[in-house]
């Protein structure tokens, strides 16, 4: 299948492609689109394609048995799904789901097509591997963060993050808590001493945020012994 266009080529992930490796690829793929709140995959179902995103982004979560998420990471275009490339390699079922946040136009490759350029392709298995490790460690901070951050400087990175250099961040309470892997009570009660402090302000659905170098200041403090 030929596809119009080198859409390889636009993407810094794939520079490390081999000439021939991005041929069949591109002969290998197809053109996948869906909407914003599209759910790509769900925990226990198989996996069918290796995706490779071009434009949107996709958030990758986790829930618990108590009905709890966590956003274990995102994927922007040119960036790989850990846990599609993990069931790819093992055979085995989604241990997550992903949906789509805004509208994306990706190239899906066949589980065929993965293993076959997996075989032959000595570029294409060191972008799979290099592209895989810098996630694992992803989240493997996130991990750490969970475990031993304090949820207030965890928040105020978040708001951060999620603001991208803007003053306002498209978030509910219940969302934010679900990127930070805690509860919707806990959230509030922390934007309310934000608040407090003037750092930031709540509206139906966002934060403003007022001050970003103190919240950026506090996101970097140590924590002191005995707090």
């Amino acid at each position: 299948m030929q596809h119009a266009g080198d859409w390889t080529s636009g993407l810094a992930h794939l520079s490390s492609l081999d000439d021939a490796t991005r041929l069949r690829l591109r002969e290998l793929s197809r053109p996948v689109s869906a909407p914003a709140g599209a759910r790509l995959f769900s925990e226990g179902s198989s996996c069918s394609a290796y995706l490779i995103l071009l434009a949107g982004e996709v958030r990758v979560q986790k829930v618990g048995e108590n009905g709890r998420e966590i956003v274990l990471y995102r994927i922007a275009p040119g960036d790989i799904c850990i846990v599609t490339t993990a069931c790819l390699m093992s055979g085995l079922d989604y241990d997550a789901e992903g949906v789509a946040e805004t509208d994306i136009e990706a190239q899906a490759l066949p589980v065929a097509g993965f293993r076959e350029l997996l075989a032959l392709s000595a570029s294409f298995r060191e972008f799979v591997f290099k592209t895989y490790g810098t996630r694992v460690s992803t989240l493997l901070l996130l991990i750490e963060e969970v475990a031993f951050g304090r949820i207030d400087q965890r928040l105020a990175s978040c708001l951060l993050r999620r603001a991208r250099g803007g003053a306002e961040v498209e978030a509910t309470h219940q969302e934010l808590a679900m990127e930070l892997g805690t509860a919707r009570e806990v959230v509030s009660r922390q934007l309310k001493e934000f608040e407090r402090r003037r750092w930031t302000a709540s509206g139906r659905g966002r934060v403003m945020l007022l001050n970003c170098a103190a919240l950026g200041a506090f996101s970097t403090l140590q924590t002191q012994l005995g707090d």
